[in-house]
């Protein structure tokens, strides 16, 4: 059976070209980038060219970007770091209520070492208000973390607007950018972002490899202890292949963004315009304006997600009922209850995230599979 693959948002396939430019780093060139003999400074070349193409691609200093594991140690490390730093500033963060849980989730633990939480609300298409955001601000404020792009509903933040509030008060501004960055164009420079978290997966990398931009100047403490890698911030031996294999993805994704996301708002407008043919009483979360181009979440009536994302499956169609790291949950969707969506319209929700990989016939295979379940239902 074909696989027909609808869940980008989860996770990606690997591509060839950065498949193939890993491998050396996995065999011949397997030195520790510590140490000083040819294939050790071999692999710390390469770790400072993909250094440069991650930070070409939001456009920042290559000494601004610090490699982790994935993007919920640099949600982590960008929270906690600059928590346990500012102590004597104060211990009041903002947030918003549809975060990722990898922020959700450090912000309930920071609140049971007696830092206080304010969560900002959305609307019904999942944008903050702006104003609220003004409103929780205190003088004891030391960090706004607001995601760029929801990874349920796609929703695209006004991210420049919440910088200019956050520095206006002398307040570092984190973004949760896991979901954005390749999909979007991001400039961290002009957009006066001053800490981003990417993950490598996301973008066509392998998983277990992420970064952290945090704009030069800005103090932070480290979490992990031992070496002096990752400019004494991160320690453990480098891993060099999936360092390698981010930096190339970054590359790819740079020199091709608008073409990608021209590629993912065509198959997704496809898709959501063959739904709409074809199968009645839909209910769409979220804004389509402001949200990534390769994403739909749709709410079926009178249908259980759980049930629905089974049957895909048995017709070899991946997608989602969420976000994946909240599988196997059964209760609503945090983001969804957020905007306001009826818990009857939450249960039914599926999530289509588009990828370089998708055509028009996964499309016309996805909704014939649709119209089929749903109308037997």
């Amino acid at each position: 059976m074909n696989i027909r693959y609808f869940d980008n948002s989860a996770t990606t396939r690997i591509k060839e070209e950065v498949l193939e430019e890993m491998f050396p780093y996995l065999s011949i060139q397997y030195g520790n980038p510590s140490s000083i003999y040819s294939i050790g400074r071999n692999a710390k070349r390469a770790i400072e060219e993909s250094r440069k193409r991650v930070a070409s691609l939001i456009n920042c200093k290559p000494e601004e970007i610090y490699f982790t594991s994935c993007g919920s140690e640099s949600d982590n490390t960008a929270l906690k770091g600059i928590a346990y730093n500012n102590l004597e500033k104060g211990k009041h963060i903002i947030t918003s209520k549809i975060e990722h849980p990898a922020i959700l989730n450090t912000c309930e633990n920071l609140q049971k070492h007696g830092f206080e939480i304010s969560y900002v609300g959305v609307n019904k298409d999942g944008i903050i208000n702006l104003e609220e955001l003004k409103n929780l601000i205190r003088k004891d404020t030391i960090l706004i973390s607001i995601m760029f792009a929801n990874n349920e509903i796609g929703t695209i933040q006004p991210i420049e607007e919440i910088a200019q509030i956050a520095h206006k008060n002398n307040i570092i501004f984190h973004t949760d950018a896991v979901q954005a960055v390749g999909n979007i164009p991001i400039d961290v420079e002009k957009m006066k972002i001053d800490m981003l978290s990417l993950s490598g997966h996301k973008i066509y990398a392998p998983k277990g490899i992420g970064a952290l931009y945090i704009k030069k100047g800005i103090e932070f403490e480290r979490f992990i202890d031992g070496g002096h890698q990752e400019k004494n911030k991160r320690a453990g031996t480098e891993n060099v292949a999936e360092i390698v294999g981010l930096g190339k993805a970054c590359k790819i994704a740079n020199q091709n963004i608008d073409q990608y996301q021209e590629k993912l708002k065509n198959l997704r407008d496809y898709c959501l315009n063959k739904i709409k043919e074809n199968i009645p009483e839909i209910h769409i979360n979220g804004t389509m304006e402001k949200r990534l181009p390769g994403n739909i979440n749709i709410s079926f009536k009178n249908v259980e997600s759980n049930e629905l994302l089974f049957r895909l499956d048995e017709l070899g169609i991946c997608a989602s009922g969420g976000s994946a790291c909240s599988s196997g949950d059964n209760n609503p969707s945090h983001v969804l209850t957020a905007i306001g969506t009826p818990s009857e319209l939450a249960k039914g929700a599926i999530r289509f995230t588009f990828g370089d990989f998708n055509t028009k016939e996964d499309v016309d295979y996805l909704v014939e599979s649709l119209k089929e379940i749903i109308n037997n239902n």
